[in-house]
């Protein structure tokens, strides 16, 4: 028992080594943009309200993947799962969905939310895996869009749908926790999210959601690992391989498909659910746009493919790019960072065609940071194929949390050797 809890808590230890390192962020991010720390590597760190973002939208890429990367099934209209659960949400908590009240505690209405979003991908996928490759894409596209255009003009909505809708029916946040306990329970959002004191400090209301949010995205991750680790996955893998073998060996590979499509319903249904949790409001084109997909296949191409936590970093990678280059500026930036490192006499300082330091930056960086993640897209597709994660599984001949752990433990042995060995030579 000893060897096997040994041995599982070192394949697991990249898993917690990220946990502790995600868990003190909002604590290092306050010491560092509160204590003097160097002006370039604050304007690195993104702020803990865009970490929440980072949160509820990378487990829908990680949805995403679940199904593309483990299948080798693009689901280009996997947004209409994540406006799915984004609206029942909100029309839940406005009193627009029958027998389903207001007050319903915000956990059931995530797996509620996951629920629906899966039920509409067995019709969805009933339909769409008859095809496969680029016609499974478009069709799963047209789906979406059909959804986008329904969402967009329905009046049941309100006055204007175009612009989406917001939570009226509430006034204090949704609650993350044990229903019906409100000690163990807390209030998420950008407007009606609450502080709370913890150990004699007071944690913000940005703090608790990223906190509160973060645990639920730990436990569908840990699901969603469960399952493509479980004999089921294997036959997703197999799918993904060569399907016509999968099927050759007895494996009916459209219910198993259409089985990993509803489960990655259910996890971008729940992202969904956060997402308007969060932002107490969604629009069609936050919601069900087909761009939304397009996120979230950016964020698994820069992660990695088949990785299923290579699209979290991925989306961090873009939203963290996103806010440097932003053009106010926020949570640091590199305005920020140029005006505190060069000064201003040299932000005014004229170099071409008349034109300023600070007016080069307006021009050709600050602002554009759209333009610059299309660039780091295209150079991961031609150079980094496989994405950070993929990448680094290749260089260490397997997952990192198999690998790289005996790849550190080489490197200390080495290193220790090597010093123990000066010091013998310095000796004699």
């Amino acid at each position: 028992m000893a060897l096997i809890t040994r041995e599982y808590a070192r394949d697991h230890l990249i898993h917690l080594l990220v946990l502790a390192a995600l868990a003190i962020y909002p604590a290092v991010y306050h010491v560092l943009t509160n204590g003097g720390a160097p002006t370039g590597m604050v304007a690195l760190l993104p702020r803990v309200e865009t970490m929440v973002a980072v949160l509820y939208f990378g487990l829908f890429a990680m949805s995403f993947d679940f199904i593309s990367g483990y299948t080798g099934y693009l689901s280009f209209g996997h947004a209409a799962f994540y406006g799915t659960g984004a609206y029942f949400v909100v029309l839940v908590a406005n009193g627009k969905v029958p027998l389903l009240a207001p007050e319903t505690p915000f956990i059931w209405l995530l797996v509620l939310a996951g629920v629906l979003a899966a039920v509409l991908a067995l019709v969805i996928g009933t339909f769409s895996f008859r095809l496969t490759g680029v016609y499974f894409a478009m069709i799963t596209l047209g789906f979406a869009q059909v959804l986008y255009v329904f969402m967009r003009d329905w009046e049941y909505l309100g006055a204007n749908p175009r612009d989406g809708i917001a939570v009226t029916g509430l006034t204090e946040g949704f609650r993350i926790g044990v229903p019906g306990v409100d000690s163990l329970s807390v209030a998420i959002g950008q407007l009606a999210g609450e502080p709370i004191d913890l150990f004699g400090s007071t944690l913000g209301a940005s703090t608790v959601s990223y906190y509160a949010v973060g645990l639920v995205v730990v436990v569908c991750y840990i699901a969603m690992q469960r399952i493509i680790h479980s004999p089921f996955g294997r036959v997703m893998i197999a799918i993904r391989e060569n399907e016509a073998r999968a099927r050759a060996i007895g494996y009916n590979t459209f219910y198993y498909k259409l089985g990993a499509f509803s489960m990655s319903a259910f996890f971008a249904g729940v992202a969904g659910g956060l997402f308007a949790g969060f932002r107490r409001s969604v629009t069609p084109e936050n919601g069900y746009y087909f761009l939304v997909t397009g996120d979230a296949l950016l964020a698994s191409i820069i992660g990695g493919f088949g990785t299923l936590a290579g699209p979290l970093y991925g989306r961090l990678f873009d939203e963290g790019l996103r806010e440097f280059l932003s053009k106010s500026g926020s949570g640091g930036g590199l305005l920020v960072f140029l005006r505190d490192s060069l000064g201003h006499p040299a932000m005014e300082t004229v170099v071409i065609g008349g034109m300023t330091v600070g007016e080069l930056v307006e021009t050709f960086l600050n602002g554009h940071a759209p333009l610059y993640v299309g660039i780091v897209f295209v150079l991961f597709v031609l150079y980094v194929p496989n994405g950070m994660v993929g990448t680094v599984r290749d260089r260490l001949g397997g997952t990192c949390a198999k690998q790289l752990p005996a790849w550190l433990s080489d490197r200390l042995t080495a290193i220790v050797t090597a010093i123990r060995e000066r010091v013998s030579g310095v000796r004699h």
